[in-house]
């Protein structure tokens, strides 16, 4: 059975919205650098990326591109 009346959905922008109005907690630095280590032991390229950019913005208290 077909409803007649359409589940309401979020678009993309009012999801992005209700995002951007959360806070978000930056981890502390030592679990960064732990993360850091652990994938450059790896050698997992794309994971020190990653851990090395959240390590600067903790670093420098901002969150955001």
């Amino acid at each position: 059975m077909t409803s007649k009346w359409p589940i309401p959905r979020p678009t993309e922008s009012a999801a992005i919205g209700a995002a951007d109005r959360r806070p978000r907690v930056l981890p502390p630095i030592q679990v960064v650098l732990a993360d850091l280590l652990t994938a450059n032991q790896l050698g997992d390229r794309h994971g020190v990326n990653l851990c090395a950019h959240r390590a600067a913005r903790v670093a420098l208290g901002k969150v955001g591109e």
